[in-house]
């Protein structure tokens, strides 16, 4: 069972070795995170690095929360962490206008679609 320390770890020094980790934990969550890849333009190890960096960087205290309490109840916790972190990043919002930011909330009109800064 890998901890959170493994994933990041993992994520950081192997793209390879974290794809194959994430394909055979958990082959749902690796198909979906390829059929986002793909219309990113990039790898699914690439995405997976994307999503725990965006995560560690723009995740607010309710996504932190989120995080916690569901690595905390997990009898997974490293993958519990990495599920909770790619399925935000899936969820954010994507605007070739705007450098990703996710606690922006942008809708297509542009405007914050919740109080957040704007970030262009």
């Amino acid at each position: 069972m890998a901890t959170l320390g493994d994933i990041l770890g993992s994520a950081r020094r192997s793209a390879a070795t974290f794809e194959i980790w994430a394909e055979a934990a958990d082959p749902e969550l690796a198909e979906a995170v390829k059929t986002a890849a793909i219309a990113d333009g990039g790898s699914l190890s690439g995405y997976l690095r994307m999503a725990v960096a965006d995560f560690s960087r723009f995740a607010d205290e309710e996504a932190w929360a989120q995080l916690s309490r569901t690595v905390r109840d997990s009898d997974d916790p490293g993958m519990a962490c990495l599920r909770v972190m790619v399925r935000w990043r899936m969820a954010a919002p994507v605007c070739e206008d705007h450098v990703f930011d996710p606690s922006t909330r942008i809708d297509h009109e542009h405007r914050p679609a919740a109080p957040a800064k704007l970030h262009t």
